[in-house]
C-alpha cells in the first residue's frame, strides 16, 4: 500500500444520495476537479469505497 493517496472529484454530486454529499465533503472534497491528499488507511480507503464511481485515486 502507499503512504499517501490523491483523491480527485471527477463526477458531480448533484442528484446524489445525502450520504453520498456527506462521505466527499468528508474527505475534503468541495468542488469539481479538486484534488486532495490523504493517508493511506482502512478509514480513508472505506470512505472511497463508498464514492468510488465520483472520484478518481492515484496512490502516491
Amino acid at each position: 500500500m502507499a503512504n499517501k493517496l490523491e483523491i480527485t472529484l471527477t463526477r458531480s454530486l448533484i442528484g446524489r444520495p445525502e450520504d453520498q454529499r456527506v462521505t466527499v465533503n468528508t474527505l475534503g472534497l468541495r468542488k469539481m476537479h479538486q484534488t486532495v491528499v490523504h493517508d493511506d488507511n482502512p478509514a480513508i480507503r472505506g470512505m472511497i469505497n463508498k464514492v468510488a464511481h465520483l472520484v478518481t485515486v492515484k496512490e502516491q
